[in-house]
């Protein structure tokens, strides 16, 4: 079990998420990864932001916290700096790596309902908080 954080940013009644592809399954999910040994959650956050989006970003709050496989860390925060979808994480470079395809993906929150997101808990938040 690995402890992972995410960034959760919305934008324009939009939020930014990760459609993936994989094994014949489209989900999405929050911009996020494992946390590195030593690594502060937020800190982890940040960097996940840059590899994964290509931005830059202020962390605001902790916005939910789940338990699953370890600690999930899900924080809302604001792009600073750099264009959204330009990440060049190992996501994108590693050719060997094999785990499906990554898109970066702004989706309107009151059509979030219509997606698969993981964890659908915090998609739920989300339109709850932000509607």
């Amino acid at each position: 079990m690995r402890d992972r954080a995410a960034v959760v940013i919305v934008k324009n009644n939009k939020v930014g998420l990760i459609k993936r592809i994989r094994n014949g399954s489209v989900y999405y999910v929050f911009p996020g990864g494992g946390i590195e040994d030593g690594e502060h959650p937020e800190t982890g956050a940040k960097r996940e932001a840059l590899e994964e989006l290509g931005v830059k970003v202020n962390v605001t709050e902790c916005f939910a916290k789940l338990e699953f496989n370890g600690t999930q860390y899900f924080f809302l925060a604001e792009i600073i700096e750099g264009v959204f979808g330009t990440g060049q994480g190992e996501e994108y470079t590693d050719e060997n790596r094999d785990r499906g395809t990554y898109l970066p993906i702004w989706i309107d929150i009151k059509k979030l309902s219509s997606f698969d997101v993981k964890p659908k808990e915090i998609s739920l938040k989300i339109q709850f908080n932000f509607n």
